[in-house]
């Protein structure tokens, strides 16, 4: 009898696994842009409602916080009712938040937007995350997560390549009808492209479970299955107590603190730079450059990391990179004054924190059961994502006490030092 499980860990990749793997891949790009929408058109919507720092970093946060939720809920959604499913239900919700913030007329109108938004957001990479790691080989199951991690940055450069120009020729509204139209394009794309996770089939059981399974495993060129395998009696149940209960709560504690810690520090950078560049007197379209090439500097640091973790421990890449970007984000706060400066420390400090963000999302893929994989990786994500929603009103409310950016940077430098000391007490688990 085929061992689908031990088939699938030790066989080549087949053509719908590795086109599966890059929609994914695609879909976490999209979710870059949508999250970053709101930080390209941040100076405009500063001009347009004169609102002050304080207020703007409040805006920055709501889709974070929305994020935070959608994470948790929906990734336990995916455990219960399939990644497939779920991963087009966040692009309606998606798609719709961004059409919907055109129409925003006010702070308090954009926030409520924003927040639903962030709930598709949120959700979408908990399935995909889950996603990858389940549609991957054993062996290149790091590399993969890691990889579609990438897929965030590579939205935000091409993405925000496209906000500069918007910006110039028209207003920020046009930001957010660009992103819809794009997130509304991936809907029938995930219909037809998308499978759902034969770890998920095997692990749910529904009744014609073994059908559908079969009919994957041709389509990626493997051998069908003769029965299912016996069920796991000691596979957790999908649900939030057992990721809290023995054997998983000191994983899931963790993973999710240094999480909260690290993402503090990777969206002070990623949300307050277009607003710091132009308060030094530069433009709004110059600014967005320079959030692009922080971005180019993450996707590099991502795909770095994904060719070392080929080889090395991921947990061990993740807190150099902490570490790193914990120096990283401090010299970008000591004064750089011309937009080559700040676009060449801007890049430095986006290679290391998302390094070591990308490491997160391989390490987290890795530490929990196909049973509880999508709610884990919600619940670290979306707990840990209270650190993104408190970087960017942190930092707002630190420059409203009047402190420089030199001392505003130390103090969001340090959450990525924490993260890496949480790590380190993280016990080694396989791949």
């Amino acid at each position: 009898m085929t061992d689908i499980r031990r088939q699938l860990d030790e066989a080549p990749m087949g053509r719908l696994q590795v086109a599966a793997i890059i929609l994914c891949i695609l879909l976490n790009a999209l979710d870059g842009f949508d999250v970053l929408a709101i930080s390209f058109a941040s100076p405009g919507i500063a001009s347009e409602w004169g609102i002050d720092r304080a207020a703007l970093g409040l805006v920055l946060s709501m889709e974070l916080i929305g994020m935070a939720v959608g994470s948790v809920l929906l990734g336990n959604l995916a455990d219960r009712i399939g990644r497939r499913p779920t991963i087009l239900l966040c692009l309606v919700v998606m798609a719709g938040g961004m059409a919907a913030a055109t129409q925003a007329f006010n702070v308090v109108s954009l926030s409520a937007i924003r927040l639903v938004t962030g709930l598709g957001i949120g959700g979408m990479l908990a399935c995909t995350n889950a996603m990858v790691a389940e549609l991957s080989s054993a062996r290149a199951r790091s590399l993969a997560v890691a990889i579609m991690a990438a897929g965030y940055p590579v939205g935000a450069i091409l993405g925000g390549s496209v906000a500069s120009q918007l910006l110039v020729s028209g207003g920020w509204r046009d930001i957010f009808l660009f992103g819809g139209i794009v997130t509304a394009l991936f809907l029938p794309l995930s219909w037809f492209l998308l499978p759902e996770s034969i770890g998920f089939l095997l692990q749910k059981r529904p009744a014609d479970a073994l059908a559908r399974i079969n009919r994957q495993l041709a389509r990626m060129g493997h051998a069908p299955a003769d029965a299912l395998p016996p069920v796991d009696a000691a596979a957790p149940k999908p649900s939030f107590a057992a990721l809290f209960g023995p054997g998983l709560a000191r994983t899931t504690i963790l993973l999710t603190l240094a999480y909260f810690c690290h993402i503090m520090t990777f969206y002070f950078i990623l949300k307050w730079v277009p607003k710091i560049v132009v308060d030094m007197g530069f433009a709004p379209s110059a600014a967005g450059g320079v959030l692009v090439w922080a971005n180019v500097g993450g996707l590099l640091g991502a795909l770095l990391l994904s060719l070392l973790s080929w080889r090395m421990s991921v947990r061990a890449l993740i807190i150099v990179a902490m570490l790193c970007s914990s120096v990283m984000v401090t010299l970008f706060g000591q004064g750089q004054t011309t937009l080559a400066g700040l676009s060449l420390i801007a890049a430095a400090a986006g290679f290391c924190t998302n390094a070591g963000v990308v490491g997160l999302y391989a390490l987290i893929a890795q530490s929990f059961p196909t049973a509880v994989r999508a709610g884990g990786t919600g619940i670290v994500i979306g707990i840990g994502r209270g650190g993104a929603a408190l970087g960017p009103i942190l930092a707002g409310f630190l420059f409203t006490l009047d402190f420089g950016l030199p001392t505003v940077a130390i103090v969001m430098a340090s959450g990525s030092l924490i993260g890496a000391a949480l790590l380190m007490l993280l016990r080694a688990r396989p791949a």
